[in-house]
């Protein structure tokens, strides 16, 4: 009966703790991503997203890198682990939905009237 209550606690203190450890840790997207859009139309293939997090929500600023071309997300927002925004260009509303792959990557989808273009963004290195 002894090793029947040992076995029992041990397993009510144990299962907690592994489940714990196997709890996925939220991404934060904060920071300055690199991205590539290889089907995009020219001029719109390459650039940074600068994601920034200040009085509790987040903040997306884009920039094309062969345009020169700057746009602020609207409508942002950060939901299990997804980037979700909009923006305006050249009369067109597109929208753009990210999956956080872990804390160096992620892949999604830019959405227009035209179609839809994937996206691949890597995060930079902070300069110190």
């Amino acid at each position: 009966m002894k090793k029947l209550l040992s076995f029992a606690a041990i397993m009510i203190f144990c299962i907690p703790a592994i489940s714990a450890q196997q709890t996925k840790q939220k991404i934060d997207p904060a920071g300055q991503w690199k991205f590539e859009a290889p089907y995009a139309p020219e001029g719109f293939t390459a650039g940074t997203i600068d994601v920034g997090f200040a009085d509790n929500k987040y903040t997306v600023n884009m920039l094309f890198t062969t345009s020169g071309y700057s746009f602020t997300g609207e409508k942002t927002a950060v939901r299990n682990d997804s980037l979700f925004f909009n923006i305006f260009v050249e009369g067109t509303d597109v929208s753009v939905a990210l999956k956080m792959e872990d804390t160096t990557k992620m892949t999604g989808n830019a959405v227009h009237y035209e179609g839809t273009v994937p996206l691949t963004l890597t995060k930079e290195e902070v300069q110190k």
